[in-house]
């Protein structure tokens, strides 16, 4: 256990499992301070992480998955990924509670729905969790899969002030995964777990090569196949249903 200064002002405790190398804060009292601003302020790359993993997405769906398939992003903040993904072609919705929808209204299931569907991405999700196994089996009840993004604790397993996902600053981050931890969350749900090895991770019940998804989800060669995989867009359709008239 450390302790360490998040917003500037709460000693916090961080505990890290001896087994697998998880580490999570003690409970995290500060969080409705934390949230004042849905969105960090220090999080200036949302729009380019968004670009780079709409583009990551499609060829992974393109080659694990079914395209013409219903999708949902869990944790999705103002939409935008879903928006990027609805212009690429694919059904994409939102699931969110503490975001308003800015990019794709009209495009959210609701916390009680369960409406079937091909893939769950979680970007940027997993860190914020406060009780991962818990959230996991929420998203679980859309999809047999999970496309994700966070970032792996390096190898030399660095305390809070050393590694900047530790996100200090705005004290959102409270869960961080080693490759061990999530795939022992991978094995707790009986799924596989392929990863890039650093940030980008895939749980789910088919059978996917390991080897395969790190080449599919480099971005080079996400770009080329997308090349390959365009679908028409939605958002001709997606203009008609919110207003009641075509795009002319």
């Amino acid at each position: 256990m450390v302790v360490a200064k998040v917003m500037g002002r709460h000693d916090v405790q961080y505990f890290r499992c001896p087994t697998c190398g998880f580490v999570q804060t003690e409970e995290p009292y500060w969080l409705a301070e934390a949230y004042a601003d849905a969105i960090a302020r220090s999080d200036v790359g949302l729009v380019e992480r968004n670009q780079r993993l709409a583009v990551v997405a499609r060829a992974v769906i393109g080659a694990f998955f079914k395209p013409g398939g219903r999708f949902l992003d869990y944790g999705g903040g103002y939409g935008l990924f879903v928006r990027l993904m609805r212009d690429r072609g694919f059904d994409f919705w939102r699931f969110e509670t503490n975001c308003p929808n800015l990019f794709a209204a009209g495009f959210d299931i609701g916390p009680e729905a369960v409406a079937a569907c091909e893939l769950v991405t979680a970007f940027e999700v997993f860190e914020h969790l406060v009780n991962p196994l818990q959230d996991i089996q929420r998203m679980l009840r859309y999809s047999g899969s999970i496309l994700l993004s966070t970032s792996l604790m390096p190898p030399s397993a660095p305390e809070p002030g050393g590694w900047w996902y530790y996100a200090l600053e705005h004290g959102q981050h409270v869960s961080l995964y080693t490759r061990e931890a999530l795939a022992r969350i991978a094995a707790n749900f009986g799924l596989n777990l392929c990863s890039d090895g650093t940030s980008l991770h895939l749980l789910t019940a088919k059978k996917v090569s390991p080897a395969l998804f790190r080449i599919v989800s480099r971005y080079r060669v996400a770009r080329r196949l997308g090349l390959l995989w365009r679908r028409k867009s939605l958002l001709p359709a997606d203009y008609s249903k919110l207003t009641g008239r075509p795009l002319t």
